[in-house]
């Protein structure tokens, strides 16, 4: 009588509890507005449902809720989706691709966390915006140029960048040692192999899809946990795997 439908089995389960839900960045205005902020930095079919729990935390903590943004700054295209719907349900946030905003206004900031934002948005000339920045960057004072280089290093490896980034440190005298910087050279070495596996995942992809069509999810999946050296080697095998499944079983 009160859904319209003729119930097969009733469900004997306990619904998951998301255990400690932090947020990035949570701000207020003047006027009590909340402001919620997301980074993401790849394409998460579930971000829709971690935003609409985000929402609930914040409303159950200040009996009010946020407006929602998720700021994507991956490599890949973005294809999440910024809605999740239901009978009876609907639930939105907003959703910005830092690749297609004007990062003008950020370069021509006098800060210098704008400036290294700078290089994740549309930029009329990259490279030029780079020399600029780490200039900006050189004249700065000991630990607050420490910082703001480090950011700037972990950046790079999202847009492929580190080789710009490095020839433009070894062309300015007081960054030049950066290799040998305990905390610096370490970040940039993870940065340099980030960018090393992005393109070998990238290239491998494409091969994949020439040789066996579409790749499902599980198998690209499989692949983005590949390191570039793996990634390599599965290039090569590609010449005697006959499937997509064999390919990704082989030792």
């Amino acid at each position: 009588m009160l859904t319209g439908i003729s119930v097969e089995r009733w469900i004997d389960i306990e619904l998951p509890k998301v255990q400690n839900p932090r947020v990035d960045l949570l701000g207020e205005s003047a006027d009590g507005a909340l402001i919620h902020l997301e980074l993401q930095s790849s394409n998460n079919a579930e971000m829709p449902l971690r935003m609409a729990e985000y929402a609930l935390g914040v409303y159950r903590l200040f009996g009010k809720f946020p407006r929602q943004l998720v700021l994507y700054v991956g490599e890949r295209a973005l294809r999440m989706s910024p809605t999740l719907s239901g009978p009876s349900f609907s639930f939105s946030y907003e959703l910005i691709d830092l690749r297609a905003m004007d990062g003008e206004p950020l370069l021509a900031s006098e800060q210098v966390g704008d400036n290294v934002i700078a290089i994740l948005t549309c930029l009329r000339d990259r490279r030029a915006a780079i020399h600029e920045i780490v200039c900006k960057i050189a004249g700065m004072e000991g630990s607050q140029r420490e910082s703001a280089l480090r950011q700037l290093v972990i950046l790079s490896g999202l847009r492929g960048l580190e080789e710009v980034i490095e020839g433009e440190i070894k062309n300015m005298p007081i960054l030049n040692d950066i290799m040998d910087h305990k905390v610096l050279g370490r970040e940039f070495k993870r940065g340099l192999d980030q960018g090393l596996q992005q393109g070998e995942l990238k290239l491998v992809r494409k091969l994949i899809k020439e040789r066996f069509g579409a790749i499902p999810a599980w198998a690209d999946q499989r692949l983005s946990n590949y390191s570039a050296a793996e990634l390599e080697t599965l290039g090569v095998r590609l010449l005697h795997a006959n499937t997509l499944e064999e390919l990704l079983t082989l030792q």
